[in-house]
């Protein structure tokens, strides 16, 4: 009897309904806390209403991680067929997301559980990928396996219009987020070993710099996975990213483009108008 795979994720993954349905992914979401009320991401509260209540109140919600129980909860439910799963984590650096689900995986035997080290449609890649394989056949061993020797592959990034929700969330410095005020930055986000890094430091109106910085991060293109490329935003202007699609487009390069909206961890975290392109590299990033 062949092996049964689930592949499996938290919300964090910004992986679009349609997306879910056509992998067949299962996902849990993430808590949302805002003022004394305990949400869920994507189902009880969305990202939109993330920006609504920090326009009323001035205040960012929190994200916060599943416990160990509700981890070991949606792993019972998953297996109770016997089936296998792999699952995709919030990386280790931005959550104790991945710890309370390593615990949780500790009383199942078939549960594999990846550190992504990265976030957003950067860890939705590596469960796309993971998808691809367990239509090839292998074993859920296997594929986590070869998907963990893929997560330094992953090219992760993201362009800010605003500094004003990292540094309300204590991700940068007020003198950080005055001299790019001033200077009328927008900075180039980065995941590099599972964190957080400045790239570079854009100038200009937003439409223009966004345009720039697509075409910056395809510029060598031979490097970079034909298989699919991630198109993601967090409540951008709709005819702009449709341009933006066009240039991804007009590369006549990917398999795929997929364009997402970002949920509610990415949206609290960095705010509106942020805007990413996520691929994977045929080789290591250094």
């Amino acid at each position: 009897m062949s092996e049964k795979i689930i592949i499996a994720s938290d919300s964090t993954t910004d992986l679009s309904p349609e997306i879910i349905e056509r992998y067949n992914i299962k996902t849990v979401p993430i808590n949302v806390i805002l003022g004394d009320k305990t949400l869920r991401d994507g189902i009880d509260i969305d990202a939109d209403a993330v920006y609504e209540h920090h326009a009323k109140t001035g205040e960012l919600p929190k994200t916060a991680a599943l416990n160990i129980a509700e981890y070991g909860d949606f792993f019972s439910e998953l297996t109770k067929d016997g089936d296998s799963v792999v699952f995709f984590s919030l990386g280790s650096g931005f959550s104790s997301t991945l710890n309370n689900a390593r615990i949780a995986a500790e009383d199942f035997e078939n549960v594999y559980v990846i550190d992504t080290m990265n976030l957003s449609t950067g860890s939705g890649l590596l469960a796309l990928y993971a998808g691809d394989l367990r239509e090839k056949g292998l074993p859920a061993k296997e594929i986590a396996e070869k998907v963990t020797a893929l997560i330094p592959n992953v090219d992760a990034s993201f362009v800010i219009d605003s500094l004003e929700y990292l540094y309300k969330g204590g991700r940068c410095s007020a003198l950080s987020m005055l001299g790019a005020n001033l200077l009328k930055l927008k900075p180039c986000i980065e995941v590099k070993n599972g964190l957080m890094e400045v790239g570079k430091k854009y100038r200009g109106k937003y439409s223009d710099v966004l345009k720039e910085y697509v075409k910056e991060r395809l510029n060598n293109i031979d490097d970079i996975s034909k298989d699919r490329v991630f198109v993601t935003h967090a409540g951008c202007d709709e005819q702009l990213m449709k341009e933006l699609i066009e240039i991804v487009k007009s590369y006549n390069y990917f398999d795929e483009i997929l364009f997402t909206r970002a949920g509610c961890t990415i949206s609290s975290h960095c705010g509106r108008n942020t805007m990413g392109i996520l691929f994977i590299r045929k080789s290591p990033i250094a």
